[in-house]
């Protein structure tokens, strides 16, 4: 049912995914029992924006590159990846970091059309050290600035130094910045420089249960796609590829990063949704498609309201 209602791309399935993140997101706020004020209620509505610019921004990607069919499958698992851990809902520099990283995604997997590479480089880049103002360990999708620069203009010497040109032109603005309107924010970058390679934040026992839930999804998916990706047109092989790195590198950062919790998974939905969606559109039974999408969406749910 749910896989067949999101097969095509329709107004009424926007509708239905708008309806849905508002009214999950929604039922997260109004659970939690402190009482915001006015300023607080601004926030969580810039909080809700932020979120749909993250879904659209993903959907056109996806268009844009062809990597996906005419349906909703990748903005619908990228929903429902939200839901699993539904604390990041709340977690403004993380849905902020994550915002710019898909603003820097946009620009490298549109790489492979070869038009302007050195402004798309420029911009993928600049957008990564954004991002890492907010949580430093994003800047290591820059790799990704590196592996797409290696799959389409490697003959060209000079982009490879695009990014360290962006860099100095991040730094030089953040640091002029920061020291008039919020010195506070050099000392949060500083701090978010640490490494923690131990995992042992485990002490919720649900969150313990949402995260025992994501990690078979995220080795199906990941695992198929990696089965699939030889029957992938050739021409967009390099873009899967970018993807699939963008995962393995939202994976790196969750596991070195400090202050760890569930909510650092969120640099892996954008990736996981893609892989889903081409992995759900290329499912020829139809009972297999719904069982995959439907069974998704229940444990998303379940996930969510549990840790509420």
């Amino acid at each position: 049912m749910i896989a067949s209602l999101f097969r095509k791309s329709t107004p009424f399935n926007y509708t239905l995914l708008i309806v849905s993140v508002v009214v999950f997101y929604g039922i997260y706020v109004l659970a939690d029992t402190d009482t915001p004020g006015i300023i607080g209620i601004i926030h969580k509505i810039s909080l809700l924006g932020l979120q749909f610019a993250s879904l659209f921004i993903l959907n056109f990607i996806v268009k844009k590159n062809g990597l996906s069919r005419d349906n909703s499958f990748t903005i619908l698992f990228y929903f429902l990846f939200l839901l699993f851990f539904p604390s990041v809902l709340s977690n403004t520099n993380l849905l902020l970091s994550n915002f710019f990283v898909l603003l820097s995604l946009r620009r490298l997997i549109s790489l492979h059309s070869l038009k302007a590479p050195r402004e798309k480089i420029f911009d993928a880049s600049l957008w990564i050290f954004v991002a890492a103002i907010f949580h430093f360990w994003s800047i290591l999708f820059l790799a990704l600035v590196f592996i797409s620069i290696f799959f389409h203009v490697s003959r060209d010497y000079r982009v490879w130094i695009i990014p360290f040109i962006a860099a100095f032109a991040a730094i030089t603005v953040f640091l002029m910045f920061s020291l008039w309107l919020d010195p506070a924010r050099i000392d949060h970058v500083i701090n978010g420089m640490k490494l923690f390679l131990r995992i042992d934040y485990f002490t919720d026992p649900n969150q313990n249960i949402a995260i025992s839930m994501f990690a078979p999804v995220v080795v199906l998916i990941f695992g198929g796609t990696l089965l699939g990706l030889s029957n992938r047109p050739l021409i967009l092989q390099s873009s899967y590829k970018k993807v699939i790195s963008a995962f393995v590198i939202a994976i790196i950062i969750y596991i070195i990063s400090p202050s760890k919790s569930n909510d650092m998974l969120i640099y892996t939905f954008a990736p996981l949704a893609i892989m889903a969606s081409t992995l759900a559109e290329n499912i020829e039974e139809i009972w297999k498609r719904e069982a995959l999408v439907t069974g998704i969406a229940l444990l998303a749910v379940v996930a969510f309201f549990i840790q509420l």
